[in-house]
């Protein structure tokens, strides 16, 4: 372990009076000044080291480590204190460089800056030599040691604590993360995948497509796409040949907060028509759902026990209602538009990469589409119907082409304002 003793001599001294630490004229008998020394028999251990301040008496102090950068920070009360040197600009053990002043009327603050990731292992007030004056000693250890010996199933070590610091713990530093794990533990907005049918409803059937299957097989390749770009938390309805009722799919998103619900389906049409479809819910059936949704919303909140238990005023009462009735309409306008505003992004950039009616655009009222709490489209892949459709809806080539386009539609969606706006 490498244990040295940081002496003020001189301009460390000088130092101090600057910073108000202790009057330079009346250093040397008020606070003991301990000698620079060198344990030979633990310097050999480069991940600890130990920090020694001079003190007046001896205090109750606070100390914890930070990073971003690497410091561990000292609270003392107003107490004079004698402060060691560094000589040249190379650190000494885990010590880089040091500072301290006065944080407040009744607070003093040394930061020690450290070469990388630390914990406070030791931290303790000691008599000084001459029996008067005190000394705060304080041991430090690197992170990456106690992760290493942790691994190794090594001995258990002293967990860091602070003197005076009543229940206090100083909190520990994480080493740096890479760019893939910020990612990882960044906000991801809840996308909901709801491949139609499943179980015993094997949807529509033909040349040799059978709808619940191909959806099934385009869902988890356009899935796995959005997990990949790591920007998003995906969930599907169905991961097997399983049916799931059409109002536990919504009740499913609805329980996700779910920013995006997208249900996949393939058509079916006794005429020659082929190509895909984007479905968004219908303007009337939008309308009905505002006034159902305001009046479910008002009554959830005013049939609250604790709203009834404070016993407002009548007046109040109304004045909540009109409040709660004006939010739950912006909300399903909100995601009404929000709603056409991806299934205009689906279809640009679907175009490029698959066939569509000649009216992609379309409105209906499927269920999975009447809900007030996010936006969702439905999007009929292609016709089962049509040879070559059936053909592409088979094909895992086209498969991975069109779910790449969706994907950059769910991009280009989330990189738009209306998107982000409170739900």
């Amino acid at each position: 372990m490498m244990s040295y003793w940081l002496a003020p001599t001189g301009r460390a001294c000088a130092f101090a009076a600057v910073f108000g630490l202790l009057p330079a004229a009346t250093a040397a008998a008020q606070v003991e000044t301990p000698a620079v020394t060198l344990d030979a028999a633990v310097k050999s251990d480069p991940t600890r080291t130990r920090f020694v301040i001079g003190l007046e008496k001896a205090v109750q102090f606070q100390v914890f480590s930070l990073s971003n950068p690497n410091r561990v920070v000292i609270e003392l009360p107003d107490v004079k204190v004698s402060l060691p040197t560094l000589a040249g600009d190379k650190p000494v053990g885990l010590v880089k460089s040091f500072r301290g002043g006065q944080a407040a009327a009744d607070k003093m603050r040394v930061v020690i800056d450290v070469t990388e990731p630390v914990i406070v292992a030791k931290s303790e007030v000691e008599k000084g030599a001459n029996g008067k004056a005190a000394r705060l000693a304080i041991e430090i250890v690197t992170v990456a040691s106690l992760e290493k010996a942790k691994q190794a199933g090594g001995k258990k070590q002293t967990p860091p604590f602070a003197l005076g610091a009543v229940g206090m713990q100083p909190p520990t530093p994480q080493l740096a993360l890479s760019p893939k794990k910020k990612a990882e533990r960044a906000f991801k907005p809840t996308i909901v995948i709801d491949p139609g049918h499943g179980g015993h409803d094997s949807g529509a059937i033909k040349h040799g497509a059978v709808e619940k299957e191909v959806v099934l097989a385009f869902s988890k390749i356009l899935r796995d796409k959005l997990v990949a770009t790591g920007r998003y938390k995906v969930i599907m309805t169905r991961d097997d040949d399983t049916f799931v009722d059409l109002d536990e799919r919504v009740a499913i998103g609805e329980r996700s907060n779910a920013a995006l619900f997208i249900a996949v389906h393939a058509d079916y049409a006794q005429s020659k028509a082929r190509g895909a479809t984007i479905f968004s819910l219908r303007d009337g059936v939008a309308d009905n759902l505002k006034r159902s949704a305001k009046g479910e919303l008002v009554k959830r909140v005013m049939t609250n026990p604790l709203l009834n238990q404070a016993k407002p005023a009548e007046s109040d009462k109304q004045a909540v209602m009109g409040i709660l009735e004006d939010l739950a309409k912006q909300e399903v306008e909100a995601n009404k538009d929000r709603s056409k505003l991806f299934a205009g992004a689906v279809i640009e950039n679907m175009s490029d990469k698959t066939d569509m009616r000649a009216s992609p655009d379309q409105q209906a009222a499927f269920r999975v589409l009447m809900t007030a709490q996010f936006p969702s489209v439905l999007i009929e892949l292609a016709y089962v119907t049509n040879k070559q459709d059936a053909a592409n809806l088979k094909s895992d080539e086209w498969r991975q082409e069109v779910s790449g386009s969706i994907v950059t539609a769910v991009e280009n969606y989330f990189s738009n304002k209306l998107a982000h706006l409170p739900m």
